[in-house]
């Protein structure tokens, strides 16, 4: 794909407007004890706090937003197990059009509950047997739906990255910046808001230990597929990065770094502790993998995007208590 088709920080510009009265301007919190820990200071961009508990809101409110008088009637289609399906069913709710999401049957059941709560019409499909994207295409071309898939996408990028840009214009310059990855959506629209406003700021993708796949791809120079991982970052377990995505990594990025499912629960019990925030392990890549890098960070700026929350009390307990 040439650069041309990429998005641009202009598209985050624009995205930040459309969902001005629309998505929180989440809060950026501090933590003195993590602070004395790392040696630098620390700003958290909490998108546990955004509208559906996750950052996916930005993008897919965004991308619905742009659709024009024929598309809003014919409705929208998407598939994922969770953020991205609670996301597109809540903007397609506040844009008064029709919703289908393609979820898996083991997605878990509060998730299925809060995107019917939005509105939308669940299609429930086999993750092992099914391929959820040629279900998503058939049912755009049958019902004349737009599919906006969960990140490879310029307009959900572009509202991803107005996360990084409300930090950015609220703590100013940042030395370095630690952000989630999966399939690289929020990455790269961080990306492209911290190369406008933060020109030498160190930009960081963060991602699980099992689903190295970015890490693979932005090192080796082309896009790599993987099986889904075994991690319980569930957010991340992607398979590969996307065609619009990969593009803005590669070129801005200064590189992509892994974490343990372990150093994740660290983070979890952190969080909690010192903030008193519930988060879900994908959210807690930035923070596992800054504190890896601790004796590079010393006495500067950091920023690390909290991506989401979504985890039940359940699961949030039995991972703390080592389940």
């Amino acid at each position: 794909m040439s650069h041309s088709n990429l998005s641009t920080y202009e598209d985050v510009v624009a995205a930040a407007e459309r969902l001005r009265g629309y998505a929180h301007r989440t809060p950026v919190m501090r933590s003195r004890l993590l602070d004395a820990e790392l040696g630098a200071q620390l700003f958290f961009k909490c998108e546990t706090l955004q509208r559906i508990g996750a950052f996916k809101f930005r993008g897919a409110f965004n991308a619905l937003s742009k659709f024009d008088e024929h598309q809003r009637r014919a409705g929208v289609v998407a598939f994922s197990s969770g953020n991205h399906a609670q996301a597109v069913a809540l903007s397609a709710q506040l844009l008064g059009m029709p919703a289908t999401i393609v979820m898996p049957q083991d997605a878990p059941p509060n998730k299925i509950a809060a995107t019917r709560g939005y509105g939308a019409n669940v299609v429930i499909y086999d993750r092992y047997t099914e391929d959820r994207e040629a279900i998503g295409r058939k049912l755009a071309q049958e019902q004349g739906m737009t599919l906006i898939p969960p990140y490879d996408h310029p307009d959900v990028i572009a509202g991803q990255g107005t996360a990084v840009k409300e930090l950015i214009e609220e703590v100013g310059e940042l030395d370095a910046l630690f952000v989630s990855l999966g399939g690289g959506g929020l990455l790269s629209g961080s990306a492209l808001s911290a190369r406008a406003l933060s020109p030498k700021c160190k930009v960081y993708g963060c991602e699980p230990e099992a689903g190295n796949d970015g890490q693979r791809s932005f090192r080796e120079g082309r896009i790599i597929h993987i099986e889904t991982p075994k991690t319980i970052a569930d957010g991340a377990q992607t398979q590969h990065l996307g065609e619009h995505t990969f593009p803005i990594i590669r070129r801005d990025v200064d590189d992509v770094i892994t974490a343990s499912d372990a150093e994740l629960v660290e983070g979890m019990r952190s969080f909690a502790a010192t903030m008193k925030l519930m988060v879900e392990p994908t959210g807690c890549l930035g923070l596992a993998v800054a504190r890896q890098l601790k004796s590079q960070l010393r006495g500067q700026r950091v920023g690390i995007v909290i991506s989401g929350g979504n985890v039940s009390l359940d699961r949030f307990c039995s991972l703390l208590a080592g389940g």
